[in-house]
């Protein structure tokens, strides 16, 4: 695997002297000029997997997977539709300037295969990532998208991109499960052309203040200007395995893991043969980890040196150091680390939810011996918990403010491997109305078996509550939700548009976790 190089801007005129690709591109969308070569090109390729090989998706730019850029710069150029099937691309964590949506397609757009689109827009600092927002993620349709910040200093970046893998087609998991797709049935393809934007869906009557719902009581009482009562804070004394936790589904445990994988990546490559990155003695690295597994969540650990965090989602936070750091699906952490002046070879692994199995690559000094990592640790880790969560404080909170508007939002799941909100799928629902600069607040209730990490598109919002304690938690774009423990978060409202609202689990969402706010 190519590894990405930092741009120092990602201007025009630098795409057009680093392109690489031959022959010229005429590109659609009313932008009459001529490109050398797309900027960001989804390909199909072949993937070695534990000697295996797999037909997978890869997001080139001008040096490689992904992009590199710094803040100030803009993603100027075209996206070309190299493979062999639709790509719906879902820029992850970009906040986008009103005057800029009309040219990210921020919620999608199809790109059928040959197909070019323009993008053009300014940056959002960052660790974020790029992928497909149909069910081809699950086919590393994904690629890292970071925008060095201005006050980053001189750490050595190292990106580790994790990834769930399976020989088997999405498609194929899916049915597994039980479930026929969004709205029954649509597969890659159609879910494809369902995200394309929302105008003109079938919307029923559902009044997303609440009114009709049920077991709201049991879920931790009533809601007053967003804030719940009844649940305590969790805190470090949390066990995180779930032991003995009722699903709240006629006595079921929560569990994690409903898709059983064939292998687990980190930067395209597993523990069998893990990727090695030179650096320095004395110094110090940035680790930049994206959780780009469709149905996984991951600890993070750093054996032998002291990781402190320093950011999540892209937003910085306080720093906090851990022995292990929970990601769910579609989440970022940033993890700082010194390398002793001695030197030596220092694994960066990732270790499955409620699994002993696990990935990741290893940081060495020149002339380092690097041993061999068994791909399972000695003992499995549990469920993730909120412990965690409740220790991070945002570097940047929100400005103090009272809501303009409360949403209460459960979390559903019913027989057929379809899970909800509010009572429907992303079919039936109506959307969450909101107007530009409000303030809002939705607190989320999980009676289900299974942990939701929930994302929303177009915003980051900050994590104010957990239980029935508020607090100025993380600024995030995805925050997890756990069966029985309700967690609030509060937003400004951004420009108009329809901004998608789901569960990062690839086949939670598919089957019907998602909703739209709508900014109007």
């Amino acid at each position: 695997m190519t590894r990405p190089m930092l741009l120092s801007s990602l201007s025009r005129r630098t795409f057009l002297a680093g392109g690489a690709a031959a022959g010229a591109l005429a590109v659609s969308g009313g932008w009459s000029r001529v490109l050398a070569a797309p900027l960001l090109t989804v390909e199909s390729v072949t993937l070695d997997v534990n000697g295996k090989a797999a037909k997978v998706f890869a997001v080139k730019g001008p040096t490689g997977e992904g992009i590199f850029a710094k803040e100030g710069d803009r993603l100027t150029s075209a996206v070309l539709n190299a493979s062999q099937a639709p790509a719906v691309m879902h820029w992850h964590g970009q906040v986008f300037a009103p005057a800029d949506q009309d040219r990210a397609r921020p919620d999608g757009g199809e790109l059928a295969p040959g197909g070019t689109d323009r993008v053009d827009f300014l940056l959002t600092p960052g660790t974020h990532w790029m992928h497909s927002h149909t069910l081809n993620e699950q086919q590393l349709l994904a690629a890292p998208l970071v925008t060095r910040e201005a006050d980053a200093g001189d750490a050595q970046d190292v990106v580790v991109m994790l990834h769930d893998f399976s020989f088997r087609t999405p498609e194929e998991i899916l049915a597994g499960l039980g479930g026929a797709g969004a709205q029954g049935g649509h597969g890659a393809h159609g879910m494809g052309q369902q995200m394309q934007g929302t105008t003109g869906m079938a919307m029923s009557g559902m009044d997303h203040s609440g009114h009709g719902m049920t077991g709201m009581g049991a879920m931790g009482g009533g809601m007053s200007g967003g804030g719940m009562s009844g649940t305590g804070m969790p805190g470090n004394g949390m066990s995180g395995a779930g032991h003995g936790m009722d699903g709240g589904m006629g006595g079921m445990m929560a569990h994690a893991n409903d898709v059983d994988y064939d292998a687990f990546l980190a930067n395209r490559r597993t523990l069998a043969d893990p990727e090695v990155v030179q650096v320095e003695k004395g110094g110090r690295v940035r680790l930049r980890i994206i959780n780009g597994g469709t149905a996984t969540a991951f600890f993070i650990s750093v054996p032998g040196l002291k990781p402190r965090c320093i950011a999540v989602d892209g937003s910085p936070c306080a720093p906090i150091e851990a022995e292990a750091f929970p990601m769910a699906q579609g989440q970022r952490i940033d993890l700082l680390v010194d390398i002793p002046a001695s030197g030596g070879a220092f694994p960066v692994l990732a270790q499955v939810e409620a699994s002993p199995r696990r990935t990741g690559l290893v940081l060495a000094t020149a002339g380092a011996s690097v041993a061999r990592i068994a791909e399972t640790a000695d003992r499995a880790q549990g469920l993730l918990d909120l412990a965690f969560e409740a220790r991070l404080s945002a570097g940047k909170p929100l400005a103090a403010r009272k809501a303009d508007k409360a949403f209460p939002i459960m979390l559903g799941e019913e027989a057929g491997y379809r899970w909800t909100i509010n009572g429907r799928t992303y079919a039936e629902a109506a959307p969450f109305v909101v107007s530009p600069g409000e303030r809002v607040e939705m607190t989320f209730m999980n009676p289900t078996t299974m942990n939701h990490p929930m994302h929303l598109h177009g915003h980051h919002f900050q994590v104010v509550g957990i239980g029935g304690r508020r607090f100025s938690g993380a600024v995030r774009d995805t925050v997890m939700v756990p069966p029985h423990m309700p967690v609030t978060i509060a937003f400004d409202a951004g420009p108009k548009g329809e901004w998608f609202l789901h569960c990062h689990h690839l086949y939670h969402m598919a089957t019907g976790m998602m909703a739209v706010v709508k900014v109007a």
